[in-house]
Formats: C-alpha cells, structure tokens, sequence
C-alpha cells in the first residue's frame, strides 16, 4: 500500500479507509495534504481490490477543520486560484469515483472539510460533528465546491443563511437539514461506515456504480434529459453477468452471488 505524508491507507476486506492525519493542526488542507488525497483516491480507483472507501479525520477533534489559513495567508490571486483549482480537482475526483465513498465525520468538518464531506456518496456523522462554511469569517467564500455542492444538499435558501452567516451546525440539524445522512454514537462511527460500506459492497457493483453515474449526472440536467440518461444507465446493466445472476437468485430464492461483470 502507497506511503503518504499526510495521509494514513488501510484496506482490509476491500474497504479502503483513507484518514487525513494531521491532527495537530485539527487536519487542516494544505496542498500537500491535498496532493496526497489525490493520490489515494487515485490507488482507490486502480485498485482492484477496493471495493469502497471510507474517508475520516485522524483524531477525536476533528474530520477535517477547514483549509491551512497559515499557508492561505500568503497567497495571491493566482496562487489562490491554483490552490482553489487543485481542491475542486482533488474533490470531483471523490465524487465521480466509479466506488462508493462514505465520509465518517468524526468532529468538525469546516470549510473545505464541509466541502470533502459533501463529496463523498453518503455522511456518516458523530453525534459531536459540526458541519460549516465559515470562509467569510476570513474574508473569502468557499472554494472547494461548497457554493455548489451545499445548496443541492439542503437547499438554496439554507446555503444561503450558512455560508452568508458562517454559522456552524450540529449532526443533528445537518441530518435534519439533509447533509448527514446519519447520526451514531462516536464509537460507532467508524464500524457503522463499515457496515454501509459492506452493505453496498453485496450488490451487484456494476448496478451501484451506474447508479452512481445517473445520480450525479442527472442532477447537472434537465428531468427529461436526466431521465433519458437513466434509460441508457438501465439498459448497460442489462448486458452484465451480474444481472442475470441477481434476477436468477431472486427467482431461485437464494442470495445472490455478485462478480462485478
């Protein structure tokens, strides 16, 4: 398994566990800790092995508190504009994953750990995690995708009051609001991201990977275009191994034996 700098890799049962490790500094994102992301979603999706992965935050403090300030202080436009460019990169990359990917966030996810979180396919939240984009506290907006990617989470006008306001919210309003998708006891979060994990992982992964891609494209169209993009996901899962296997099982009454073809 790759070595990185900043972040921990443990794949056990084909779930890839991707956690951000600097936790001294509440695992905030410099370029490096970005650069590193990226190559470990990059192992994730050449990996055949992985199956799923999980991203969390070293530490009981935090997911991921936000950007490095220490190394935005010193940037210009164009340096920003690298910086901002090489997050939406690192975060697409997350997000059109042909792999699911959980985010168990284990404490504050602020910022561009908001923006992470909001990349991944499902959030698995701590009762202690605290989702924001407080960016305008230092003078900027968030740059990460969170302009974007929060109002089609929990709506235009709620984006709105948060980013404009920087206020923070608690798992509980993020489950009731949309952006967590549950809410477990700190020291079940990260066996409950398992438990999705391997839940997803016994489904037939060209089904969920296809599912994938109709969801996220289909939010980016119109409904009848989005539902035409649906036909054509449907119809490639028709010409898969595993979906004559799943509708044999089913008929056979037995569990069905998934082969990812």
């Amino acid at each position: 398994m790759l070595e990185l700098q900043n972040v921990l890799m443990e794949l056990e049962e084909g779930i890839l566990t991707i956690t951000i490790n600097r936790p001294k500094v509440l695992n905030a994102l410099n370029t490096d800790t970005l650069l590193d992301i990226q190559r470990a979603i990059k192992e994730a999706r050449e990996n055949e092995e992985v199956k799923a992965v999980i991203i969390t935050g070293a530490g009981e403090k935090a997911f991921v508190a936000g950007a490095d300030i220490a190394q935005m202080k010193e940037l210009d436009v164009l340096t920003g504009r690298k910086m901002t460019m090489l997050g939406q990169d690192v975060f697409n990359e997350i997000e059109n994953l042909d792999k699911p990917v959980i985010a168990a966030v284990n404490g504050f996810a602020l910022g561009g750990g908001c923006e992470i979180a909001m990349a991944c396919d499902i959030r698995i939240a701590s009762e202690k995690a605290k989702f924001g984009q407080p960016e305008v506290n230092l003078g900027i907006i968030p740059g990460y995708g969170g302009t974007q990617r929060l109002p089609r989470l929990i709506g235009k006008g709620r984006a709105k009051y948060y980013i404009f306001t920087g206020e923070m919210m608690t798992a509980q309003q993020a489950f009731q609001f949309g952006l967590a998708d549950k809410v477990v006891a700190p020291e079940e979060l990260i066996s409950t991201a398992r438990e999705v994990a391997k839940t997803i992982m016994a489904k037939a992964p060209v089904a969920v990977m296809m599912a994938k891609r109709a969801i996220n494209n289909g939010l980016d169209m119109d409904l009848d275009s989005g539902i035409a993009y649906e036909a054509e996901a449907y119809t490639t899962t028709f010409g898969t191994q595993d979906r004559v296997e799943g509708m044999t099982a089913f008929v056979e009454k037995r569990k069905a034996n998934f082969i990812g073809k």
